[in-house]
């Protein structure tokens, strides 16, 4: 017999027993996991000559949920659907109904953009019907994905090496991050100098740069202009304050958090990676136990965003805050409208705090290290976001003579404003450069010049932040897919990471090259990036998911045919070691491996004799005084350093030994990164040398 209670399904246990406690008794919440039904892994399961109708089947492992979701379905007044306010989740909702024989059109579904009391019980008051334009975009996604993934796979093992994979958004950034490889590898670097002299005036010094000849910039190529331009100054002679100019500028606050801005300030500030960030931001939105006052409470909204947008309830409460807080100068007059990114979906607001009243001070004790970092970095950047710009008194001074012009810009924080709670990754550090009081006509005495040369550098490797970046820049993918697509390049071995950069492996190298030069579409910004502009449309309305994909299918089948055809086999030859097997004698070789490169008996399969490469650092190790410390990677993919006769002997250290002792304990020195370069201290005491930069 049925019970008087409403069943509401969402993705996740933790989000169900937040939504469970706000909707009350009358309500009974329970989890998917997340999908119920999905492609087979099998096989293709997409009828391409049957207007690609995919073949859906319930996902393994999944039979018990589903038995529990329909016995709950079946005693339960009314079933509502409750996953997350995407297409991924409008999908779920659609496979969740189906399993359930649920009414499509029925209205069943609701969504909300932030898991509090108001908004969630808010949302039950106006529940609608699926959105089949959202799930026909999704459906269009995993379709074209599933086409291409496994229908050049097959190929990659079969031509290079089984576990290989490729796909459209991976295969762009892997193209990204060779193509900047390529790009430090062409670049010839240019000599050019610089001269900074310091100038007195009164009893003040200061320092200004070479700027020009007769009021024009001159760039120093070499030293020969160097010393021209030297041999022009009077180092007796005073030099005129030419010209004086002072002004005000504002910096204005940043936006608040996108997913993709979010995934790089969190990899640059806090050093997460994407999918860390992914992770724990879903914990702070699916809810987090406050006590018993608030008890379980979302503490941001919705983390998969692309728009800047925010509401009017939320720029109202910071507005009060900020007033409360910090006083009526730091509170914004007008309530900023930050323009979206062109493309942008604009489906929901951006990453904010639920409340802004709940500051991290007042949530340190209860959320874990990482979740408050995080928690912390959202709120700041929302704060500020709403705050005054930080104002600052600038003043630049012209100083000649000869005809010869230096060049000094001064600046003073005069009004915190916004940073007062946040500063970005390139404010940070920045401090005031105080000029003297100069005015137009004054003298100032030369002091020194000290003449530097430098060489232009190559663009940096990308980072996880900047590759992101990158990708959104270009168009590429969502902010769903950015945490996946940089696992999946790395966990292929396609690429590397070198501290925080990342480098292209040789294989990745070799399907890069098979791509390109066989699915060009596929690595074609422009045509992934219309294709993102398709999927949006298919959500619009605007076009019918099965067209768009046999507009892109089509082309892509013929490049298919072509290539089963003419692909010869791809030979990654093994590379001599230098070292014999301590086995059975014979010479071992290098073997590239799933996860990178490692040694290997050269009579395998009748010897399966394989070692790690590592890394020696040229020192003994400290403890055992025998063996020799090597690099070595943790799981995490992070540089440690240890002993070579582990088990042996445990020594083990963050930090790089320098095969010198401390001159006041004798513990063994190691080098440190500081911020500015390296720094030899003792790990067992308060010993330190200067930073070597």
């Amino acid at each position: 017999m049925p019970t008087s209670k409403n069943l509401v399904i969402v993705e996740s246990p933790s989000k169900a027993k937040t939504i469970e406690k706000y909707l009350g008794r009358n309500y009974h919440v329970v989890a998917s996991l997340g999908h119920v039904r999905d492609l087979p892994k099998s096989q293709m399961g997409v009828d391409v000559d049957h207007n690609y109708e995919p073949k859906y089947i319930s996902i393994r492992g999944k039979g018990p949920v589903i038995k529990d979701l329909k016995k709950e379905a079946k005693k339960a007044k009314r079933v509502y659907l409750a996953a997350d306010p995407d297409r991924e989740g409008e999908a779920i909702a659609w496979h969740v109904s189906h399993l359930l024989g649920l009414d499509v059109d029925g209205k069943n579904r609701v969504v909300f953009n932030e898991i509090t009391k108001d908004t969630v019980k808010q949302a039950f008051k106006s529940p609608r019907s699926i959105d089949m334009n959202l799930v026909d975009a999704q459906q269009a996604r995993r379709v074209l994905d599933r086409l291409v993934g496994y229908s050049i796979s097959p190929i990659l093992w079969a031509k290079v090496k089984k576990g290989l994979s490729a796909g459209r958004v991976q295969s762009i950034a892997l193209k990204l991050v060779i193509e900047r490889e390529n790009s430090i590898k062409k670049f010839v670097p240019e000599e050019y100098w610089t001269i900074e002299s310091t100038f007195k005036h009164k009893k003040s010094k200061f320092k200004a740069n070479f700027y020009g000849v007769n009021h024009k910039k001159v760039e120093l190529k070499n030293n020969d202009k160097v010393q021209e331009i030297l041999g022009q100054i009077d180092k007796k002679d005073d030099f005129d304050v030419e010209k004086v100019t002072k002004k005000e500028r504002k910096r204005f606050p940043a936006a608040p958090f996108t997913t993709s801005s979010l995934q790089q300030e969190a990899n640059r500030k806090l050093n997460f990676k994407t999918r860390k960030t992914m992770m724990i931001a879903q914990q702070l939105y699916e809810g987090i136990n406050l006590g018993r006052k608030e008890g379980t409470v979302g503490l941001i909204t919705y983390m998969r965003t692309d728009s800047k947008r925010i509401s009017k309830i939320a720029q109202a409460e910071a507005s009060k805050f900020i007033h409360e807080e910090y006083g009526e100068p730091f509170a914004a007059v007008k309530m900023r409208n930050d323009k979206n990114q062109e493309g942008a979906q604009d489906a929901h607001e951006a990453i904010r705090p639920s409340s802004v009243y709940r500051t991290p001070k007042s949530l340190k004790e209860i959320l874990s290290r990482d979740q408050y970092r995080l928690y912390d970095l959202i709120w700041s950047r929302f704060t500020a976001s709403q705050m005054t710009p930080a104002v600052f008194d600038t003043m630049t001074v012209d100083i000649t003579q000869n005809n010869v012009m230096f060049r000094a810009n001064g600046s003073k924080l005069k009004f915190e404003g916004y940073q007062k709670v946040y500063q970005s990754t390139a404010e940070n550090g920045k401090k005031d450069n105080i000029l003297p009081d100069i005015n137009e006509g004054d003298k100032v005495q030369l002091q020194s010049n000290d003449p530097s040369q430098h060489f232009t550098q190559p663009p940096a490797r990308y980072t996880e932040a900047s590759l992101v970046k990158a990708l959104e820049e270009n168009g590429v993918g969502r902010p769903s897919t950015y945490a996946p697509t940089i696992d999946t390049i790395q966990r292929r071995y396609y690429v590397k990471l070198n501290g925080k950069s990342f480098e292209p492996t040789e294989l990745g190298g070799i399907v890069d090259n098979l791509i390109q030069d066989y699915f060009p579409d596929i690595v074609n910004v422009d045509f992934t990036a219309n294709l993102e502009d398709e999927l949006d449309h298919i959500e619009e309305g605007k076009e019918d998911w099965v067209k768009v994909v046999d507009r892109y299918y089509r082309p892509f089948e013929k490049e298919l045919k072509s290539a089963e055809d003419t692909i010869e086999k791809v030979q990654i030859k093994d590379e001599p070691a230098g070292i014999d097997c301590d086995i059975c004698g014979a010479p071992m070789v290098i073997k590239l491996g799933r996860y990178g490169k490692f040694y290997a008996c050269s009579r395998f399969p009748d010897c399966r004799n394989t070692k790690p490469i590592v890394k020696e650092i040229g020192v003994t190790c400290p403890v055992c005084k025998k063996g020799q410390v090597i690099e070595r990677k943790s799981k995490k993919n992070r540089i440690f350093y240890g002993c070579s006769r582990y088990p042996d002997c445990d020594f083990v250290s963050w930090d790089k030994p320098i095969g010198r002792n401390c001159p006041k304990d004798q513990h063994y020195l190691v080098e440190k990164k500081v911020k500015g370069g390296r720094q030899v201290i003792c790990p067992n005491g308060d010993y330190e040398e200067a930073v070597q930069k």
